[in-house]
């Protein structure tokens, strides 16, 4: 691997990595375009509020799906190739959505749109490629820096939406990932591995090869991990302009402006996340990402509330609720602390799977892209079934908790198997009082 890495130039480096960022910016705005589109969609058909998160999850379905077998396909005939494929895949079925009429013809197209999804893990399985371990964190962090295609899609499909109706956004869209696929097929090369392997004749690792790191529990703590920085992220990319618009009563424009102060930072930032990942460690940003989640759903989960306290002079009357302002804020920190995480999870599976970066990066991306699909219809459902709209928070802080928890005393037993002695040792002065005693009576 270190051989054919040196045969890259740093311009060739660099030249894969903002070509498959491109792509996958534009790829993610197209798989996110039920966000906005889904909102016209749902009073067309007159859809409640679980029947519109179905809908605007059913792409999340098969980008999440699809991760696996496209990241071994990647690590089998090469990024390069498959990504051409997806991304033209994506704008037949985007444009192709425009001729559905029936709220089963919708779910069909989204389900077919959602192949736009499946980029990320052959953008991973490809830019992995052309750097070296120390370097991969970053790199992958500013390839995934392409989630901002959400907030893409949240400023631009509103004005074009209201201006031509959805059917237009939806043609504009197909279009530009059409010209996008053709672009990056035209300037990128395929990486140097596979280079390598066609000059050796080195057959590619077989289909059950690549699965066998799937048996490591380790692998699956991964994907809790990301079902919540990346499957909350999507989840809440698609759900928060219908929040905005049923919490706040704000028009579809201002709802998709605001949401796209959560999804820049939590898009953005991601760059920041593998830097720091590569500097001070992946584990060490993780803490940070989950404990400032927990607080920060927690605070988004408080319903708006009156209190009625029956004091000594009479009724005392409080009231209790996230305004606007302190929610842009709430979400802007949630965001940025996600993106953050997102990376870190990236960052410790070529670490740990050198070998298998394809299966194992798309079994982490199907994860967690089946929490963007599975959150949205649980908020939906919570709706429905709860009334209170910040259900949705509520949810998200049972899960940030969850993964914190088990990372926690994962961490913790890993430190123990490596050192022992840590059973043993306490800052207590009795205990190691009867530590110095029992030592004492041995000698």
């Amino acid at each position: 691997m270190s051989q054919s890495l040196q045969m890259a130039s740093h311009g060739e480096q660099q030249r894969a990595l903002w070509l498959s960022t491109f792509a996958f910016t534009v790829c993610f705005a197209v798989w996110m375009i039920f966000s906005i589109i889904g909102i016209q969609i749902s009073e067309q058909l007159g859809l409640n509020d679980t029947q519109f998160g179905l809908l605007i999850a059913t792409p999340v379905l098969t980008g999440s799906l699809s991760r696996v077998f496209l990241g071994i396909w990647s690590d089998q005939f090469g990024g390069r190739k498959v990504m051409l494929l997806v991304m033209l895949c994506g704008a037949v079925a985007t444009w192709m959505l425009t001729y559905a009429t029936t709220y089963l013809q919708f779910l069909f197209a989204a389900l077919c749109v959602g192949i736009a999804g499946g980029s990320f893990s052959v953008g991973v399985a490809y830019v992995s490629k052309w750097f070296p371990a120390s370097k991969q964190g970053t790199a992958l962090g500013i390839f995934g820096a392409g989630n901002i295609g959400s907030a893409v899609t949240k400023l631009l499909a509103p004005m074009v939406m209201v201006a031509a109706g959805w059917t237009m956004v939806a043609k504009v869209w197909a279009v530009g990932l059409a010209v996008t696929a053709i672009l990056f097929f035209l300037f990128s090369k395929d990486d140097p591995q596979l280079e390598q392997r066609r000059r050796d004749g080195v057959k590619p690792v077989p289909f059950a090869e690549q699965m066998a790191p799937l048996k490591d529990l380790q692998v699956w703590r991964f994907s809790l991990y990301y079902f919540f920085v990346f499957g909350g992220f999507v989840a809440l990319a698609l759900w928060l302009p219908r929040y905005l618009i049923g919490a706040y009563g704000m028009d579809v424009g201002t709802a998709g402006m605001l949401a796209a102060c959560y999804s820049i930072p939590a898009s953005l930032f991601r760059v920041v996340g593998g830097w720091l990942s590569d500097r001070i460690g992946a584990r060490r940003v993780m803490y940070w990402t989950f404990g400032v989640s927990v607080i920060c759903t927690f605070l988004l989960a408080y319903p708006d509330t009156e209190y009625v306290v029956k004091g000594i002079h009479g009724e005392l009357r409080f009231h209790l609720a996230i305004g606007v302002t302190m929610f842009t804020v709430l979400v802007f920190v949630l965001g940025f602390f996600m993106s953050l995480g997102k990376a870190a999870v990236y960052k410790h599976i070529p670490v740990y799977y050198p070998k298998h970066v394809g299966a194992v990066g798309g079994v982490v991306g199907m994860i967690g892209g089946l929490g963007g699909f599975i959150l949205p219809i649980a908020f939906g459902a919570l709706n429905d079934v709860v009334g209170i709209w910040s259900s949705c928070f509520m949810l998200l802080f049972v899960v940030v908790s969850s993964a914190l928890v088990w990372m926690h005393f994962a961490i913790r037993r890993m430190e123990r198997k490596h050192f022992p002695q840590l059973d043993k040792e306490t800052d207590l002065p009795e205990a190691m009082d009867a530590a110095r005693a029992t030592q004492h009576r041995r000698a």
